[in-house]
């Protein structure tokens, strides 16, 4: 009266199996987080904000990266994130610029003749449109400041 059915034990391994699967299933369908743009803000804002030149770097954690001089925008397969920057502006870099150099360590004077040619560059980097990088490994944001030029360069 008290013995467990002989089809029981198949019964528990068969639902077993089926909740396993249905709960890989559940996870494998969940949605990729979008990437986000407000740690990468922070970390530029950090650098224009200090009192002093200095830099810093970020990894970024998504498909593509567009820099403004107000603002920050990431994007991957789950969506687009938008963030403003809260010490502006800055100056996008792109690669293969003596800005590009600049911001990576190379002191101003050795690329540029004198202060009024890297503001030349700076204005040039600034007022030119902002396109979508793809693949971005790390954003770099490095302020230079010499002889009454104060810029801060950000690039990715």
């Amino acid at each position: 009266m008290f013995e467990t059915p002989a089809d029981t034990p198949p019964v528990l391994v068969a639902l077993s199996l089926v909740s396993s699967v249905l709960a890989g299933v559940a996870f494998a369908a969940s949605p990729t987080p979008a990437p986000r743009a407000a740690p990468l803000a922070g970390t530029v804002d950090a650098v224009a904000a200090a009192d002093t030149a200095g830099g810093a770097s970020r990894e970024v954690d998504a498909d593509a990266l567009r820099l403004t001089p107000h603002e920050i925008a990431v994007r991957s397969d789950a969506g687009t994130a938008h963030a403003q920057f809260a010490y502006g502006p800055v100056v996008p870099v792109r690669e293969d610029t003596e800005l590009w150099a600049v911001l990576h360590g190379t002191p101003p004077d050795d690329r540029f003749a004198d202060p009024a040619a890297l503001r030349s560059a700076a204005d040039d980097a600034t007022a030119r449109e902002h396109r979508w990088r793809d693949d971005p490994a790390r954003l770099t944001v490095r302020r230079v400041t010499w002889r009454g030029v104060d810029v801060t360069l950000v690039g990715a």
